[in-house]
């Protein structure tokens, strides 16, 4: 868990794909990628539910038992919890990291749009940390993604999880330079969402962001390279990106 922590270097940030089952993790560790976080929409998708349902905690923690096998370092989306419990919370934290994770990411942000008290948050950060206080945990907050878009609110909160003991913080839909760098100077590395069109890898890093995730973008992708493949076979035309081979995919299998 030192190394995954080790990872997490402000100019130099952590690209981290996401993945929501095996072969995915499988291809792109076999690209490289030391670190592989995995996504709550793409689980809960693949499982028929809404995303980050707390029908899909098993489906999670099954995922992150079938990644710890690769070699890389595994960071779980655990959505809100999928509990209002700090100790529930924390124990499934405390189940993740014997499945093999290395960090957990946790978000204030609710089903219906809203986003949980701040000291309800802490407390869910705090349990967690008092449980697997070695656990990467990155507390996230959706004042960009589905709050009032104030900065001036996610650096309270982003403050606040700090204070709980958070390790990270992550502030997804935040793109503009100047409230980057005041994200940054909090103190904690820094995660931000790669927003395509908005901000890119390399600017990112020159704003002294610690980690780069890519969230749902790679399942997200996956469906549009299905339906384009089938598109282009039904309606003559060229396949949208060139596969892997059978064999190659075989061999990435136990």
């Amino acid at each position: 868990m030192d190394e995954f922590r080790a990872l997490h270097v402000p100019g130099a940030p952590l690209l981290l794909p996401n993945a929501w089952e095996f072969g995915v993790g499988a291809f792109l560790a076999a690209q490289g990628f030391r670190a592989l976080g995995t996504t709550s929409l793409g689980v809960s998708a693949a499982a028929g539910e809404p995303d980050g349902a707390p029908s899909t905690r098993d489906a999670t923690v099954a995922l992150t038992r079938r990644l710890a096998r690769l070699d890389v370092l595994v960071s779980v989306d655990i959505a809100d919890g999928f509990s209002a419990d700090p100790a529930a919370v924390a124990d499934l934290a405390a189940e993740l990291a014997d499945a093999g994770a290395v960090g957990v990411n946790l978000e204030d942000g609710r089903a219906d749009g809203s986003l949980a008290p701040v000291e309800h948050h802490k407390a869910l950060v705090k349990a967690v940390k008092d449980r697997v206080p070695e656990l990467f945990l990155n507390a996230r907050t959706d004042t960009h993604w589905s709050g009032d878009r104030s900065i001036d609110s996610a650096e309270t909160r982003v403050r606040a999880y700090a204070e709980a003991g958070a390790d990270g913080v992550f502030v997804p839909g935040l793109a503009d330079p100047a409230d980057v760098e005041r994200i940054v100077a909090a103190g904690l590395p820094v995660n931000l969402l790669f927003l395509p069109g908005k901000v890119t890898f390399a600017g990112l890093a020159e704003l002294g962001v610690a980690r780069v995730s890519l969230g749902s973008l790679p399942y997200r992708a996956a469906l549009a390279a299905a339906a384009g493949t089938a598109l282009a076979v039904r309606d003559g035309g060229d396949l949208p990106l060139s596969p892997p081979s059978y064999a190659d995919v075989v061999a990435l299998l136990p």
